[in-house]
């Protein structure tokens, strides 16, 4: 099966090319020769080889191992790859693709006239079957998923396929795939034959059972014996003994020569049935079997389709694990050249990315060493799935590729051995990887033209067969270049005009330059001529980028400076080599003879300045990247305080709306008593006792809507007192700009008339004027709460009694401000654990001190017993149970 001929049937146009700039139109074999060798130039075959290792089919191993990885032919082709892409990595899990082979030759086979075995049936059967699992994963997947269209793109895939579900049930009911047979149901005929033959075999067995018992019992043989000897059934008998059966054919005879194997008269009839019938069963199932190939044979285009289709599922998985592997990010790409609303400046704009075929021997040493690390460590250390995390690499070296939108033409230069080739392979490596669909092993968001072609000449393209010199063999390449490239297209040329005369070599290659600004999307050169590099002087659309290299350490640093004009550094490289230091000095003599001295220092001068530009803006970058980190760890700290505010204030409302319910149901129940009982009473009452019957049951209501009256001593009007009222560290007040919410106050008054509170974890500062006191009788700093009689009534009665017995005491204490080392949390536990903590944490804390005690809001059980033990304890003042504030906590002051 060639995936390239059967891949994306969609018959999507070509792409449009402007035809006024090219003298004729190029030649589709010759494209696409070229094409393929600048796939192996780039090494596409090795990383279609690397994107082997995630595939889970055999189709799709055979397909990336002979780089048969399908290229968007169009960017919509191209979008919908990286669709794919993107949505096999937000499954959940992987799908099951076993049971799935490559049986195109099986059906080639079928299509040829030849009849397929049943092992082969089965293997058709089982792909049919795990074909259609697949689509049902999906399906099950995006039923469970809160975004469907996430798995649209890989649901999509196999969407207009058919399964053939008949086919598979038909293989299915005339083969047993576990015992390869075929089934007697599979037609009338066989199934008669078959029982026919089962008959004849059961009368043909008994009776040579019985004469094999009548040979044993007069001596001719040890045991009976029936057996199978030339396709028919005998029995074994001593050569002694022949004469017992007479007219018996002797069909074979021991290795020994003591026993015969003989068919006796009477079964010969019998033996003559079982072969017949035997030979009948197999050209019945010979003519099955040539029916269910044939059956295969009319849907080999659908089986040949689903198997393509099947391959397109494997392969979307397989560039989102390898995506997952090296840390890739979804690339963006412009359809039309350099038209973007994205990136509208740049053409090129990809960030620290890295070659994946270097990138895949550090990511290897990685996962070895994180391997014996954590072999030696006692604890146990997660495996990163995603590759790799900034600043664990330092080998590839990250480039950056900026390139405006105007720019036809980049010229590199720069040292030998300075990463010139490198860069530009990694340009056309992650072009072809976008048009593959793949992510790129870069940061941020990487842009990068669709380009239809990217074409490359790159290396010696020497024929001694062809009588081609170095330089001839790289001019008759480039000019077959320029004849298929198009205004769509990357062409990639290494050391332009080299191999030759300087002079012709800068005239030649200038020239080649201009010609490509004109016709092609973009064009990377490299070159060691300067004349090349003024030509950015002249036409906005040439840029300039040079290979850095250290003066300090004589080394190259692999990184792009973009806009800079690079030297070769030929001496300094020859010197960290190991030449003669005398042949150096001779060269660097005959270079201040050529150059002259100002223009030398004026070079110098100017590269080290660009170096020092650089290092503060990158200085810079990170300062800015570093506040805005911090701006938004900011941000996000308000915006999950605020909330965590509303969350609070909608329980506390929600839990008051259930108190005030559950106790209107309450007073509906005891007036309802009530009234019951007045109409009992009323029945027996005499009429001259209605006024009284009347006022009791009056009196009765009353006392229950007197029980049940909130009470109004809970807050003190702050317009009676405030002129003197100033509130004091650790006293709770009431904020009325927050909707009477009860804050601590922690800071004491300023000279303008505002407060520092703090509500929950938010600290603010308000104005005196919005805020109240809260009353000093009450215990609960809350909004005003009903009250009923009873046990709870009880309980806040004698707190009251307890808080009024020590009101006119001044103690000075410490602000009532909740923190770690002041609580203690009784949560869970049992009275004997909860009392001993409490006793504890009392006595842990200093005199005039704070204790909160969290206790929840369960039975209430445990609250008891906290109160139980407070009240009895001899270092406690006074407590103050549960607020709006902290619910479920006690606060508990020590003496």
């Amino acid at each position: 099966m060639i995936l390239t001929q059967s891949f994306f049937r969609s018959n999507s146009p070509p792409p449009l090319r402007n035809l006024s700039r090219a003298t004729a139109s190029p030649d589709p074999r010759l494209a696409d020769s070229l094409q393929s060798e600048a796939l192996k130039i780039l090494e596409w075959p090795s990383l279609c080889n690397q994107l082997s290792a995630f595939t889970s089919t055999s189709m799709g191993l055979a397909a990336a191992q002979s780089a048969r990885i399908p290229l968007g032919r169009t960017p919509t082709e191209t979008r919908r790859l990286l669709d794919q892409t993107s949505a096999a990595l937000t499954m959940p899990r992987p799908l099951d693709f076993s049971g799935i082979q490559d049986v195109s030759q099986i059906v080639d086979a079928s299509v040829a006239g030849t009849m397929l075995m049943i092992g082969e049936l089965c293997s058709v059967r089982r792909t049919l079957r795990s074909a259609r699992s697949l689509i049902q994963q999906l399906e099950e997947i995006a039923s469970h998923s809160s975004s469907y269209h996430r798995c649209w793109p890989l649901l999509e895939i196999l969407r207009d396929c058919d399964f053939l579900v008949e086919l598979e049930r038909r293989i299915e009911f005339c083969v047993d795939c576990n015992f390869s047979l075929v089934l007697g149901q599979a037609s009338e005929e066989l199934e008669m034959i078959r029982s026919e033959r089962k008959l004849n075999m059961e009368n043909l067995e008994a009776m040579l059972k019985k004469i094999s018992s009548q040979v044993f019992q007069a001596g001719g043989i040890d045991r009976p014996l029936v057996t199978k000897r030339r396709s028919r059934m005998c029995v074994a008998i001593r050569t002694t003994h022949r004469y017992l059966l007479r007219d018996g054919v002797v069909l074979d005879t021991s290795s020994s020569g003591a026993t015969y194997f003989i068919e006796p008269r009477e079964a010969v009839e019998l033996n003559n049935l079982e072969v017949s019938l035997s030979n009948s069963e197999k050209m019945e199932e010979q003519a099955i079997l040539s029916y269910l190939s044939s059956e295969i044979s009319e849907a080999s285009v659908q089986i040949k389709y689903l198997l393509d289709k099947v391959l397109e599922v494997d392969l979307a998985f397989a560039r989102a694990a390898h995506a997952q592997w090296m840390n890739g990010v979804c690339p963006n790409f412009s359809a039309v050249g350099c038209q973007n609303s994205e990136h509208n400046s740049l053409l090129v704009n990809v960030s620290s990315i890295r070659h994946p075929l270097l990138l895949e021997s550090s990511l290897r040493n990685i996962s070895t060493h994180s391997t014996s690390r954590s072999s030696s460590s006692n604890q146990e250390t997660g495996v990163r799935k995603s590759g790799m995390l900034p600043g664990d690499l330092d080998f590839p070296v990250p480039i950056d590729i900026k390139i405006g939108s105007g720019v036809r033409v980049i010229v590199i230069s720069g040292p030998n051995t300075g990463g010139k080739t490198a860069s530009m392979k990694t340009l056309g490596l992650v072009s072809i990887m976008l048009k593959a669909g793949m992510y790129l092993p870069a940061q941020n968001h990487p842009q990068l033209p669709w380009f239809d072609l990217v074409l490359a000449d790159i290396g010696d393209h020497q024929s001694l067969e062809q009588s081609l010199s170095t330089f001839s063999g790289h001019i008759s390449r480039i000019c077959n270049i320029l004849k298929v490239a198009t205004e769509r297209s990357l062409v990639l040329l290494d050391e332009l005009g080299s191999g030759t005369d300087p002079s012709e070599g800068v005239a030649l290659s200038a020239s080649i330059m201009h010609y490509l600004k004109e016709r092609v999307n973009l064009a990377v050169v490299t070159t060691h001529y300067a004349d090349l590099t003024r030509l950015k002087e002249k036409d906005a659309k040439f840029e300039n980028a040079a290979m850095e290299f250290s003066l300090e350490s004589l080394q190259p640093t692999y990184r792009i400076l973009w806009g800079s004009m690079g030297e070769s550094n030929a001496l300094s490289i020859a010197k960290t080599i190991g030449f003669d230091g005398r042949i150096i000095e001779r060269a660097q003599s005959w270079v201040k003879k050529l150059t002259p001295e100002k223009m030398q220092k004026l070079n110098t001068l100017l590269y080290q300045s660009l170096l020092e530009e650089r290092n503060k803006l990158e200085i810079q970058e990170k300062k800015t990247a570093s506040l805005h980190s911090d701006v938004l760890r900011l941000y996000h700290e308000i915006h999950d305080e605020a909330v965590d505010l509303d969350v609070r204030e909608a329980a506390l409302k929600a839990n008051e709306t259930k108190m005030i319910q559950k106790e209107l149901k309450v007073v509906k129940a005891e007036v309802d008593t009530v009234v019951q009982e007045f109409e009992k009473q009323l029945k027996i009452t005499e009429p001259k006792d209605f006024n009284i019957l009347l006022k009791e049951s009056e009196s009765a209501i009353a006392s229950i809507v007197q029980a049940h009256q909130p009470s109004g001593d809970d807050f003190v009007d702050r317009n009676a007192t405030s002129s003197f009222y100033v509130p004091q560290i650790g006293e709770q007040i009431v904020i009325k700009d927050l909707g009477d919410k009860v804050a601590t106050v922690i800071e004491a008054p300023s000279a303008d008339n505002t407060v520092l509170v703090q509500y929950g974890k938010i600290r603010v500062r308000v104005n005196l004027s919005s805020i109240n006191a809260v009353a000093a009788n009450g215990a609960l700093a809350s909004a005003p709460q009903p009250r009923r009689k009873g046990r709870q009534t009880k309980r806040l009665e004698n707190l009251k009694n307890i808080s009024d017995s020590m009101k006119d005491e001044k103690v000075s204490y410490s602000p009532v401000v909740q923190t770690l080392k002041n609580t203690v949390d009784l949560r869970g536990m049992r009275f004997e654990e909860a009392t001993f903590n409490i006793e504890m944490a009392i006595n842990s804390r200093g005199p005039n001190s704070v204790l909160f005690i969290i206790h929840g809001m369960g039975t209430g059980v445990l609250k008891e017993r906290v109160y139980e033990v407070l009240k009895k304890h001899p270092c406690i003042e006074k407590f103050e149970q549960e607020s709006p504030m902290n619910y479920g906590c006690t606060v508990a002051f020590i003496k």
